[in-house]
């Protein structure tokens, strides 16, 4: 292992925001080559570790070490202010270029005495980043990412949200740290990104942290799994919830894992009862059927005296071992958050032709009768979510004949919310009204744990505030559905819940997805649109 490389630990993290722990007792070890996988439900507290083991956040208890060249990518990247695309990748160059220049002037120094340690310590460290390829790197990056076009004077705050997301990436995949910390990666992405995100993640020499949903990534790129989901045995029996191994092997381990706890909580729980009664024991459990005898008093007391210790030291044995029982018993497994919203309503159908948006999308014909299923896909920037919008009437088209049937409803890829100081509960209510959040009440849909109603929305995670989105669409559902990305952000027992509503929703629904794994299990019509009219194609 190089010198330049080094683990990343974290030892019993504590977070709490108020009362609420997010993180307890958390232990984190990746080594030089491991690429470790942060799962969990929404909320379980993923991005706020990876913030943690960056620096970026201080832990309420608990130790980090982590290498000095570390490179953390979150869901939202934060530039520099004024920082533009040029000086993005120009600043995740820089280094690599300096080490290239150093090394030069190392080995110049050698003739003259120079340090033999300096310079192999400088030559590891340019050939653990690859110093000498940056800029073919960066090109590369830039292109598969879908920014080399972007114009490089532009700020960075005028793109949209996957704009800015795509230039960050290119930035990290460029610069290679020793410590790569992802969240979301593949967000954003088409087939070709993610590939070559990917295969970076393969090939890279140090350490690889990465938060999350997407099922295809997590097989293919991690070689362990942490689940920071709460569970009371674990996924080992003892409590630990690291796994070495790809996700789906780790699916049907994680529902094993769910059927030991409930089964030893329900004999535990049946333990506890026992003892429960055995401190109600009285004379009579123990002496049954030996009533005294009018002509033997003396003996009868004397029985009487020996059957009461008796009892007293079977109820105080019991007692001691009710206490320890109690306090080592487990909790109850908690119920799983259930999706219980209804998707669309009955209806709802689209019937195109000639539509144009200017530089956005091209499309000669598009129909679907009602009930009908449509996935949308194709590379950023083939119109996919520009599609959506002129479906939803949120974007009038250049040209052409649009015709929609039905109440739409819309999810957006980028979940935003005005005022982050609001809480859940009000923010539902204020979005479908006070009459409609009686009716149908938050909790009654299935997306939030009671624990978030109460909670200002800016300290909602990503993927719960999108799951508040999807809650404000679904109160009142639509005929026909609109689904921008809906795997992103979204925890994998979602997704898994709203692939198997999508079988019995009555209504019409358009999903636009790069989700490899949605896409593989597809069963309607498919529509791959591509930056030329006449390549863009629907197909059953």
């Amino acid at each position: 292992m190089s010198a330049n490389l080094s683990s990343l630990v974290a030892n019993d993290v504590l977070v709490a925001y108020g009362a609420r722990n997010v993180l307890r007792g958390v232990d984190v070890r990746a080594s030089p080559g491991q690429r470790l996988g942060l799962i969990g439900e929404n909320g379980s507290g993923k991005s706020t570790l990876l913030r943690v083991l960056a620096g970026e956040q201080q832990p309420d208890g608990g130790t980090v070490r982590r290498p000095v060249d570390l490179a953390h990518l979150p869901q939202e990247p934060v530039f520099a202010p004024g920082a533009t695309v040029g000086s993005v990748l120009e600043q995740a160059l820089a280094p690599l270029h300096e080490a290239v220049l150093a090394l030069e002037r190392l080995a110049a120094a050698l003739e003259h005495g120079g340090s033999q340690q300096a310079y192999a310590d400088a030559l590891a460290w340019a050939e653990d980043h690859d110093a000498w390829g940056a800029d073919r790197r960066a090109e590369v990056a830039a292109e598969r990412l879908g920014v080399a076009a972007l114009d490089r004077s532009r700020p960075v705050e005028s793109l949209s949200g996957g704009e800015r997301s795509r230039v960050a990436m290119a930035a990290v995949l460029t610069r290679r740290p020793a410590c790569l910390l992802l969240d979301e990666p593949t967000n954003h992405l088409d087939d070709a990104a993610v590939d070559l995100v990917e295969r970076t993640c393969l090939d890279l020499p140090g350490v690889v942290v990465t938060a999350s949903h997407d099922r295809v990534f997590l097989d293919r790129v991690c070689t362990h799994l942490l689940d920071l989901d709460p569970a009371a045995l674990g996924t080992d029996g003892r409590g630990g919830n690291r796994f070495t191994g790809g996700f789906s092997q780790y699916l049907q381990v994680k529902a094993s894992a769910r059927v030991r706890w409930q089964q030893a909580y329900e004999e535990q729980q049946a333990e506890l009862s026992r003892l429960r009664a055995a401190t109600q024991v009285q004379d009579r459990d123990v002496a049954a059927g030996r009533g005294p005898r009018d002509n033997d008093k003396f003996i009868t007391k004397f029985k009487g005296a020996r059957v009461e210790r008796t009892v007293a030291r079977r109820v105080h044995d019991a007692e001691r071992r009710l206490e320890v029982a109690e306090r080592e018993a487990l909790p109850r497994p908690p119920l799983p958050l259930r999706l219980q919203a209804r998707l669309t309503g009955s209806g709802g159908a689209i019937d195109i032709s000639g539509l144009r948006v200017d530089e956005r999308l091209s499309l000669d014909a598009l129909s679907l009768a009602e009930g009908g299923r449509l996935l949308v896909t194709g590379a950023n920037g083939s119109g996919k979510s520009t599609l959506l919008s002129v479906l939803a009437g949120r974007l009038l088209p250049s040209a052409g004949s649009v015709q929609v049937t039905g109440r739409v409803g819309l999810l957006e890829q980028d979940t935003h919310f005005a005022d982050p100081r609001i809480s859940a509960r009000d923010v539902y209510a204020e979005a479908v009204g006070i009459e409609r959040a009686e009716q149908v009440p938050l909790r009654s849909l299935g997306l939030l744990p009671p624990a978030a109603f109460a909670t200002p929305i800016g300290a909602l995670s990503t993927g719960q505030q999108r799951r508040l989105a999807l809650a404000v669409l679904l109160a009142d559902p639509p005929d026909l559905l609109l689904l921008d990305e809906p795997t992103n952000h979204l925890s994998l027992a979602l997704v898994t819940e709203l692939e198997e509503a999508l079988a019995t929703a009555t209504g019409t629904i358009v999903i636009a997805s790069h989700d490899r794994w949605l896409r593989r299990r597809w069963e309607g019509e498919r529509l791959a649109l591509t930056a030329r009219l006449s390549d863009s194609r629907v197909t059953a």
